[in-house]
This record gives structure tokens, sequence and C-alpha cells, in this order.
């Protein structure tokens, strides 16, 4: 993967993590200060769409499969680096949930990561085979 791939990828993922957190911050109460079933329907589904928006991105820029673990990983660098500070200073960044969701908030982030970079982790290795 050439330089300018990778910076797009840094770009995208850097895009994905502010509008995530955005949102969070603004809908964060509706997903994660709600019923318990509602709780983990969102915690199982939030995992699996974003899984399904990086495997989108890879292949609409055409990465191929022995790269993806490296891909993803310059996808969600951004996010993990801002998902950092965001949760040491919950109440600055997402003043309308509690403190105490803070944690299942990074629940749902540790979920993702783990989906996200698993997937890509299971199709490098595969497609060097």
């Amino acid at each position: 993967m050439k330089m300018p791939e990778r910076m797009l990828l840094l770009s995208v993922g850097l895009v994905i993590w502010i509008l995530g957190t955005i949102y969070y911050a603004y809908a964060g109460r509706r997903v994660l200060e709600t019923t318990p079933a509602q709780y983990w329907v969102s915690f199982a589904i939030s995992p699996i769409i974003s899984a399904a928006l990086c495997i989108l991105i890879l292949r609409w820029r055409h990465i191929a499969p022995s790269n993806w673990a490296v891909a993803m990983l310059l996808l969600a660098i951004p996010g993990m680096i801002g998902e950092a500070i965001v949760l040491s200073n919950v109440r600055t960044f997402m003043p309308r949930i509690q403190e105490a969701s803070g944690g299942r908030y990074g629940a749902f982030l540790f979920a993702t990561y783990a989906v996200v970079l698993g997937i890509a982790e299971f199709v490098t290795l595969r497609s060097s085979r």
C-alpha cells in the first residue's frame, strides 16, 4: 500500500471517529441509558454495522486482502487515540450522558474494534495461505 492510500485511510478513520463521537455525544443516552434489552441489541448491532462500513471502504479502495489488517488499523487508529481522550474526559466531550455511562460507551468501543480488527486479521491470514 502506498503512502497516499495510507494517509487517505487515516483521514477516513478520523472522519468516521468524529462523526461517531458527535452521534454518541447527542444520541448516546438513547443507546447507553436505556433498558437492558435495548442496550444489548445495540451492543450486538454496533460492531456489525461498523465492520460492514469498514469492509465497504476497503473494497471501495480495492485494498488487497493481504493488506486488510494494516488498512483496518489505519482506519481504527484515529478513533482509538481519540476515544482514549474522550473516555478520560466524558463529562467534557459527552455532557448529555451520565458519567457512569462512559463505561458502557467504552465497552461498545472495545467490542467494535475487536470485531473490526479481528475480521481484518482473519482475512489477511487467510489470504496468505
